[in-house]
């Protein structure tokens, strides 16, 4: 089977941004459903415009690039959706002219793999992609990029996704994974130098209604109300508790630290405009601040939320990095 993939918009001619960027990422979505097409032995070929300085001309390039390609099984294009800001979850969906069946069958997929909402496939008769390129087509828009939920759950089963994109265009299970493709290697690590607070070292998690070793009425350092922080706090307290601590939402991404209240004070940790780098296995992520602790009896430097310790593959007493601010 031949496939050929192409990121949408391009270098010079930038699509939506929000907590990401949709050219960046369609690129590293591109490149890493590649490698696992490779491995399920497609011939793929890959495009991303690096040159075009107007939309028209960005159009024109990618349909013109899909269609030098000679006879071909199919074409994909490679998008993030945008809408508004919100921290509500939004979905993935797959565009398509005649594919209406391929495009049910990858968005299904997507919204498994990523455990997004599943917007289904739609019929778009207006796009120049669908409506240009010689073979069948279908334009992915993988997630919102202005979605704080679709974001969180994108990095988190980012290679589940590529995968499952993978596996619905040719059909198959791919078995193994694939070394890292090109523009999906993790970026330079900034420098802590000059940063008010870091620390290296074994971590755990807490916080969230599961977490038992949480007294029932714990509270947090330096949140006292739900309205000191309802991004980190779920709604409602959890039923047969009264502590902050075990109203925190473990999905969300937080942190606790031994901060230095001198150095960084309770207000500037409670601010939600400021977040720490938390980075190990390859991978990094913001979180917000939540508590002080763990203990340094412990030997850990930081305890995590559950979704953040998920996110980064980590379990108990592996070693982690924190950098603040971000």
């Amino acid at each position: 089977m031949k496939i050929v993939i192409s990121s949408g918009h391009g270098k010079y001619i930038r699509g939506a941004s929000g907590y990401i960027d949709e050219v960046d990422e369609a690129r590293k979505v591109v490149n890493r459903v590649a490698e696992y097409l490779k491995m399920g032995d497609a011939e793929v070929t890959v495009f991303h415009d690096n040159v075009s300085t107007t939309q028209g001309e960005n159009l024109d390039r990618i349909v013109d690039f899909h269609n030098s390609q000679g006879p071909h099984d199919l074409d994909v294009s490679v998008h993030f959706n945008a809408y508004e800001t919100t921290t509500k979850p939004m979905g993935t969906e797959c565009l398509y002219v005649s594919e209406s069946e391929l495009a049910a069958r990858v968005s299904d997929a997507m919204s498994k793999a990523g455990e997004f909402i599943n917007r289904g496939p739609k019929k778009r008769t207006d796009l120049a992609f669908l409506n240009n390129t010689n073979e069948p087509a279908i334009l992915i828009e993988t997630c919102f990029v202005d979605s704080k939920e679709d974001v969180r759950l994108y990095n988190l089963n980012y290679d589940e996704i590529c995968q499952s994109i993978a596996e619905e265009l040719i059909d198959e299970t791919i078995v193994g994974t694939p070394p890292a493709a090109p523009g999906t290697e993790p970026p330079e690590p900034p420098s802590a130098e000059g940063v008010l607070f870091h620390a290296k070292g074994k971590c755990s998690y807490f916080g969230g209604p599961e977490d038992m070793g949480v007294d029932a009425d714990e509270g947090l350092a330096f949140i006292y109300d739900y309205e000191d922080a309802p991004h980190l706090l779920l709604p409602d307290q959890p039923d047969n508790t009264s502590g902050l601590a075990r109203r925190l939402n473990e999905r969300i991404f937080y942190i606790a630290c031994r901060w230095d209240y001198d150095v960084t004070p309770k207000t500037a940790l409670l601010n939600p405009s400021y977040q720490a780098l938390v980075r190990a296995n390859g991978k990094e992520f913001l979180a917000w601040p939540a508590d002080w602790g763990p203990n340094e009896k412990t030997g850990r430097v930081a305890d995590l939320s559950p979704g953040l310790m998920d996110a980064l593959g980590l379990s108990t007493d592996d070693e982690v990095e924190v950098i603040y601010p971000a």
